[in-house]
Parts: C-alpha cells; structure tokens; sequence
C-alpha cells in the first residue's frame, strides 16, 4: 500500500512538473526574444539561447527611444503604491467594522455593500466620468486613486477573516482600556496579515494592469501608465517583436518581485481561509 501511494505521488509530481514547463515556455519565449536582433525572433526550431545577444540594445530602445517608457513606469508605481495602500487601509477598516462593532442596521449595510459587487464597472463609468470632471478629478492621478480606493471583494474578504479572531481577544483589550482604534491596529491587523497581504497583491496587480480606467479618466500623455504607455509604444513598434517583448518583460518584473517577496504570505492566507471554509 505504502509502495501505491508512492508511485502515485511520484505520477502526480511528474505530471504537475510537465504542465509548470508548458505553462512557463510563453514566458520563457518572451525572455529570449526580448534578447535577440528582429531576424532571430521566428526562427524554427526556436533557439532559446540567443546566437547574437542583443539584450541592451533592444532594452535601451525602449527605456530611451521615442517614448518616456521610465515615465510611464514611474507613473504605474505611484499610482499603483499608493492605491494599494490606501485601498488596503480602507477595506480593513470596513473589515474591521463590520466584524466586530455591533450598530443598528450593520447586516442590512453589508448586504448593501456586497450587492453593489453586482454593477459591472462599466455600467457607471459615464456618470463616474461626470462626476470627476465637475470635482476637478479628470486628468489627475489622485482621481487613479480614488476609484480604486474600496474594493467590496477586499472588505468581504478581510471581513472573513477578522470574523474567525476569537471575540475574547477584543473584550480583554476593552477591559485594559484600549478603544476601537487600538484594537484595530494592535490585535486585528497583526492577526491578521496573511489576509492583508493576499489582498495587498491581487490589489498591486489589478491596479497595476488596469487599462480602463486611465484609458478614460487620463487625457495627458506625462500621466500616461504603463499599460497605455505599452499601446502607444505598440502603435509605434508594434512590427518589431524584439522591442514588444522587451517592453513587455519590463512591465511584469514588479509583479513578479512582489510575488516573490510576498508569496508565503500568499500561501499562508490561502492556507488559512481553507481552513476556515
């Protein structure tokens, strides 16, 4: 039995490893194309160590040609940090609220904040478009921001979480003197950060790869994105595959880091709402 079970393991690990290598071979593929002169792109069978590097000519092209690649980099980072943040803030406070203050109308109130999950975004973007340009909001990265500040799939899921901390944590940091706010930041938040921090990723990269919302809400070029700098780069460049996957693998570098630095983090949360569930 033990020697079944065994073999078993050993079938599924070779299977799983066999799909990870197809599922990174695109990747891999941009990587080395990104390296190599026009001519080497297509070339069948692929080569996959370029014979002619060409890496800093390619990724030079497109951090200094025609197009300010590093000023749609840094743009995405601003904008994408700072939403981060706050969204993160706001959402475990709403979490937080909705978990363990008790008031008049607080389930109603949820399930109010859970239908609107229901509205397609872009069932609103007209009056949102609107209301922005009346605030003064159009054009502006702090508008970025603001759209992206709540997320009701961010309060749902923190919610969740603090709802399983155990209630006699908050009574004896009551009975200590310690109000709602010091709870929050001194037993709440610390219990728990794998959630927060799960959260904090799917909320960089969404911010990160959004393309509707500066396409309609960004009319200046110097506050471009990186995924409209991407598609005006692509207008341009788009016949050369080399430069195209140059630009591309620059774009994904920070979510790749932020996944790496953040992925036991990541595991453990998945690993803790299973358990919950």
């Amino acid at each position: 039995m033990v020697r079944q079970l065994s073999i078993r393991k050993l079938l599924v690990t070779i299977v799983m490893l066999a799909f990870g290598i197809v599922f990174l071979l695109p990747f891999a593929w941009m990587i080395s194309s990104s390296m190599k002169p026009e001519t080497e792109v297509f070339q069948f069978p692929i080569r996959w160590i370029p014979e002619t590097f060409q890496a800093v000519k390619n990724y030079t092209d497109v951090w200094a040609g025609q197009y300010p690649f590093y000023l749609y980099y840094w743009n995405s980072i601003k904008v994408t940090v700072i939403t981060t943040a706050t969204s993160v803030l706001v959402s475990c406070m709403a979490a937080y609220a909705f978990a363990k203050i008790r008031f008049a109308g607080s389930g109603a109130m949820f399930m109010i904040v859970l239908a609107t999950y229901m509205i397609p975004a872009q069932a609103i973007l007209v009056p949102q478009f609107i209301f922005y340009r009346q605030l003064g909001l159009f054009d502006t990265h702090l508008g970025l921001v603001l759209l992206n500040s709540f997320s009701v799939l961010g309060t749902f899921m923190l919610r969740q979480f603090f709802m399983g901390i155990n209630n006699e944590y908050m009574e004896a940091a009551k009975i200590d003197g310690a109000g709602h706010w010091k709870t929050f930041f001194r037993i709440g938040i610390p219990l728990v950060k794998p959630a927060i921090a799960t959260y904090g990723i799917l909320r960089f990269i969404w911010t990160w790869n959004d393309y509707q919302n500066p396409l309609i809400f960004l009319k200046s070029p110097d506050l471009f994105t990186l995924p409209l700098g991407i598609k005006k780069f692509a207008d341009a460049y788009g016949e050369f595959y080399s430069l195209m996957m140059a630009a591309s693998v620059s774009a994904i570098l920070p979510l790749l880091l932020i996944f790496i630095v953040g992925q036991k983090q990541v595991i453990e949360g998945i690993s803790l709402g299973g358990v919950k569930g």
